[in-house]
C-alpha cells in the first residue's frame, strides 16, 4: 500500500477548517513519516493512497465490525509481512469538515473506530512474532484514544483541585506534578515543525492557531470520551458518512446541503454545562489567586463553549435551511 499526504482544499475556509489542517498537518508530515521511516506499523488513511489487490484479499478483505476498516486492514496486512510506504511529498486533494457537527461525528467515528480495532487486532498483534519494541509500540498506537476521557476528568477535577491547593497540606505534591506542564512544549514543537516543513512562507502565521486547535480538542474531549467508553462496551453503531459540501473558497457555504445534521444530541447539552462549569472555576480560581490554573480552565471553556454553541447553532441553521 503507498499512502500520499492529504493536501486541504478547504484548510482556509475558517477557524474551524483553519485547526483541523494544523492537526492533520502533524499527524502527516511527522507521525506518518517517522512511523514510516522507522519501520513501524502505518495506517492507511482512508483515502489518497493505492492498494495491491493481493494485499487486500491476503489479509481477508475489507470486514465491516469495525467503524475504522481502513485502520483494521492496515494492520491486517503488515501482521501478513506487507510492507507500506508513505510518500510525504506527494499529496491528495481532501476536504475537511467545515461544519462542527459533521467533525464531531467524524472524531467520534475515528476514535471508537481505533478502539474496536485495538480490540480485535492487539491480541493478534501479541501472538505475533513481531520484535517486543513493536508489539509495544503498536499498543501505544492503537490505544491513543484513551487520552480523551482522561482530558475530561481533568477538565472536571480541575475545580475541586483548586480548592484542595488551598488546604496547604498538599504543596510538594503540586510542586512535583507541575512538571507536566513540559508535555505541552512537546506538543507545541510537534505542530511546529510539520508547519515549518510544508509552509515555509506563512507556517508563523499558521502555528498562531495551536492554542485554537488545543482548545477544540478539549472541547472535543466529551464527544470523544463517550466514543472511547461505547467501543470498549461494544455498542454498536452504525457507520455515519463525514459530508462533503465541495466547499473551495469562502463564498461556498454548507448551509443549504442536505447532509447538514438537523438532530439536537444530549452531548451538546453536557458540552454547555461544562463550559458554564469550567467559567465557574476561572472565576473561582481567580479568587484564590491561583493564576497558573486559569489558562487551563480558559482553555477548557474557551472549547466546550465553542464547540456547544456552534452544534447549536448550525443545527438551528440546517434546520432553517430545510424548512424553506
Amino acid at each position: 500500500m503507498v499512502q500520499t499526504r492529504w493536501e486541504h482544499l478547504n484548510g482556509d475556509y475558517s477557524v474551524i477548517t483553519k485547526a483541523q489542517a494544523l492537526a492533520l498537518d502533524a499527524h502527516f508530515v511527522l507521525e506518518q513519516s517517522v512511523r514510516n521511516n522507522a519501520g513501524l506499523f502505518i495506517a492507511f488513511n482512508g483515502t489518497g493512497g493505492i492498494w495491491r489487490k493481493e494485499c487486500i484479499i491476503d489479509a481477508g478483505n475489507w470486514q465491516a465490525d469495525t467503524l475504522t476498516e481502513d485502520l483494521d486492514l492496515s494492520y491486517r496486512a503488515q501482521l501478513k509481512g506487507w510492507k507500506f510506504v508513505f510518500l510525504k511529498d506527494v499529496t491528495s486533494p481532501a476536504e475537511l469538515p467545515s461544519e462542527i457537527n459533521s467533525l464531531k461525528a467524524q472524531q467520534y467515528r475515528w476514535t471508537k473506530g481505533y478502539i474496536e480495532t485495538a480490540k480485535k487486532m492487539l491480541p493478534e498483534v501479541w501472538k505475533s512474532n513481531l520484535p517486543l519494541k513493536l508489539k509495544l509500540l503498536c499498543t501505544l498506537h492503537l490505544t491513543s484514544n484513551f487520552v480523551f476521557p482522561f482530558i475530561l476528568l481533568s477538565g472536571i477535577l480541575n475545580v475541586p483541585l483548586v480548592y484542595i491547593k488551598q488546604s496547604g497540606t498538599h504543596d510538594d505534591y503540586f510542586a512535583f506534578m507541575s512538571i507536566f506542564v513540559l508535555a505541552f512544549i512537546g506538543s507545541f514543537l510537534f505542530y511546529l515543525y510539520s508547519q515549518k516543513d510544508i509552509h515555509e512562507k506563512d507556517w508563523k502565521k499558521r502555528i498562531y492557531l495551536f492554542p485554537i486547535f488545543l482548545s477544540g480538542s478539549m472541547g472535543l474531549a466529551f464527544n470523544n470520551a463517550k466514543a472511547v467508553i461505547e467501543g470498549l462496551l461494544n455498542k454498536r453503531t452504525e457507520f455515519v458518512r463525514t459530508p462533503k459540501f465541495s466547499l473551495v473558497d469562502k463564498n461556498d457555504s454548507w448551509k443549504n446541503k442536505k447532509y447538514a445534521k438537523t438532530k439536537v444530541s444530549y452531548a451538546v447539552i453536557f458540552e454547555f454545562l461544562l463550559a458554564l462549569y469550567c467559567l465557574f472555576g476561572i472565576g473561582m480560581s481567580l479568587y484564590y489567586l491561583e493564576i497558573s490554573a486559569v489558562p487551563f480552565q480558559l482553555m477548557f471553556f474557551v472549547g466546550f463553549g465553542f464547540i456547544s454553541i456552534m452544534s447549536i447553532k448550525n443545527l438551528l441553521v440546517s434546520k432553517k435551511e430545510k424548512s424553506k
